[in-house]
């Protein structure tokens, strides 16, 4: 049992996990800021892995990317920083990013380098299901990753069996079908989506992704699902002065607040 799994069986609710993009605000605040996020009373992180053309994010994570990018970021630059990562951080990390770099990196090495630093599995929005089963799940499986597909209101209940059968940590679930950085929608229609998922009892934990930037749409994510992951929010917050003495508020604010 990996980490992820570890976590699940001891809290089945209000999971917060937090992203952020390798390298930024500055090219080794990487291991600080999860170390950080850690202590404040993260969950789990997402390491985001920046990308010239990251069609699925919106401004505030599309600017953290370049800018992580013009630092010198890159997956090898990432995977030298991360050596230290489980002296220092015991919470699950996944890496986020696009397949087009781990391709070209390697997508054997990149897995053999992932499970070496204590990487728990990948978020590879982009990498087709089918690929996925026919050229590389047998690669995750030996390194003891886990891949974590994404499902939006659009998405088929055969398909999200089919993601639940392929599952082997958690399952993210899109608020909605557009960037990240939109505000949840708290509609009917949103309700009536998550209500489906949850009908559906999959065997795999579900985290809402997109739109959660506070403790009213955390809140509302958790009633449906395991928990939520804030990016954007926290991600606007990197961009501020002292922004390492604000984290905790920031965690306290989404989980507990006052």
């Amino acid at each position: 049992m990996n980490r992820i799994n570890k976590l699940f069986e001891q809290k089945n609710k209000s999971v917060l996990s937090i992203y952020f993009t390798a390298g930024y605000p500055a090219l080794n605040d990487t291991l600080d800021i999860a170390e950080a996020l850690e202590k404040a009373g993260a969950d789990f992180l997402e390491i985001g892995i920046p990308y010239s053309d990251p069609l699925a994010d919106g401004p505030v994570i599309q600017n953290s990317s370049l800018t992580s990018i013009s630092n010198g970021m890159t997956i090898k630059v990432l995977l030298e920083q991360l050596k230290d990562l489980r002296k220092r951080v015991s919470i699950p990390v996944f890496l986020m990013g696009y397949f087009n770099p781990v391709l070209q990196y390697g997508v054997e090495r990149f897995c053999e380098a992932c499970s070496e630093v204590g990487v728990d599995g990948m978020i590879i929005p982009d990498l087709p299901m089918y690929e996925y089963e026919e050229l590389y799940q047998d690669c995750f499986k030996k390194h003891n990753l886990s891949n974590v597909f994404l499902i939006t209101p659009q998405t088929s209940d055969e398909r999200i069996r089919h993601i639940d059968e392929l599952t082997n940590g958690f399952i993210y679930l899109l608020s909605s079908a557009s960037t990240t950085g939109k505000n949840l929608d708290l509609s009917l229609k949103t309700d009536e989506y998550f209500s489906r998922i949850k009908n559906m009892n999959l065997k795999n934990p579900a985290i809402v992704g997109f739109g959660i930037s506070d403790h009213a749409s955390f809140s509302k994510a958790s009633e449906y699902a395991h928990g939520a992951i804030v990016g954007t929010a926290f991600v606007k917050l990197l961009a501020t002065e002292n922004y390492q003495e604000k984290i905790p508020a920031f965690i306290q604010s989404l989980k507990n607040p006052a």
